[in-house]
């Protein structure tokens, strides 16, 4: 089959939601389907209408003269494309006019807030007749499928992505924690830094991997707290510095506020290694099993503290968890996962 998978993207941008329209395109390749990423537009804030408008525009059922037998979409306004073969798995919508709209609308002007509301009513009324108009709908966790639950029309499926397929390998289990992750307030790096000053002046390090514009504010709190000695910012990585800070970590920590998913989990979880996250965390909840293959903290610092002391004192505990995040992540594979998305 020709497929098209489609997502939407920001100029120039890299990130989560281009890796997974990558690993779905070569897992559709290798399972002997001729796929092609095809990205649409997702433009800024007050040309939302004018991105699903070119979206819905966007011919997707042939390409220099050959038909396309189906598209597989993944966020929005990607799943605005018309095809009569339409599967869409969904990675999110507009999280500010969903689950974010209260933070988001509190900072506006009452003059702003109404036009935004318009908007807001806008998008969902749209996003409500694309997704209920789909040949099948994935989503790819229970975080999203619980943001369109309101639709009652709506029928989906929870899918989880596997990992991206890389080299992962576990050395050793050290003595620093690895949070990998775009430093914004939502990633919530601050509780580390925090949890971190409720243990004692000890072996405990932490490596905060990523980069983005809450950088300046972490590294100045994590000196108001005295702890700047024991993290180590390393800025974005590369695959390979990557793949080596999962491989020698002592466990991940990615406590996020109702991520929609999130590759750290399962990429930790392939390099054999426990993920510490909190139970408003999203996505990474989803997978993690308390004291099974990782820690469900409260958000906050000082219970996260002490699941990373419950690790740094105990080497094979560790070990064990990680051994069970491994077995969970395997579970989540790429052939499968074609399987399902195709329409036969």
């Amino acid at each position: 089959m020709r497929i098209a998978v489609v997502t939407s993207s920001p100029p120039m941008a890299e990130g989560g939601h281009m890796v997974i329209a990558r690993e779905l395109t070569r897992a559709l390749r290798e399972s002997g389907h001729d796929a092609h990423i095809l990205v649409t537009p997702q433009n800024e804030f007050g040309r939302q209408a004018s991105a699903y408008l070119a979206t819905w525009l966007t011919d997707v059922t042939s390409s220099e003269g050959r038909p396309i037998d189906q598209v597989i979409s993944l966020r929005w306004p990607s799943y605005a494309v018309r095809h009569p073969r339409h599967v869409c798995w969904l990675n999110h919508t507009m999280r500010e006019y969903y689950d974010l709209w209260d933070s988001f609308s509190a900072t506006l002007s009452p003059k702003a807030r109404i036009k935004e509301r318009v908007r807001k009513t806008f998008i969902h009324a749209a996003d409500r007749y694309l997704l209920t108009r789909l040949s099948k709908l994935y989503v790819q966790s229970r975080t999203v499928q619980q943001r369109i639950a309101a639709w009652r029309a709506l029928r989906s499926i929870v899918l989880y992505p596997p990992a991206p397929r890389r080299d992962y390998r576990c050395d050793r289990y050290g003595d620093a924690f690895l949070f990998v992750s775009r430093l914004t307030r939502l990633k919530r790096a601050e509780f580390l830094v925090r949890a971190l000053a409720t243990a004692p002046a000890s072996s405990i390090r932490l490596v905060i991997a990523g980069e983005g514009e809450e950088r300046p504010a972490l590294e100045a709190l994590a000196s108001e707290l005295g702890v700047a000695a024991r993290i180590t910012f390393t800025g974005r990585l590369t695959e390979d510095q990557l793949l080596g800070q999962l491989a020698t970590c002592r466990a991940v920590c990615f406590p996020p506020l109702q991520e929609d998913y999130g590759f750290v989990t399962v990429e930790a979880f392939a390099s054999r290694k426990a993920v510490i996250t909190c139970r408003d965390s999203g996505g990474p909840a989803e997978l993690v099993h308390d004291g099974t293959n990782g820690f469900i903290c409260e958000p906050d610092p000082l219970a996260i503290g002490h699941a990373l002391r419950r690790l740094a004192d105990d080497p094979p505990l560790a070990e064990r968890l990680g051994a069970a995040a491994f077995e969970t992540g395997a579970q989540l594979t790429w052939p499968e996962t074609v399987r399902q998305l195709v329409v036969q």
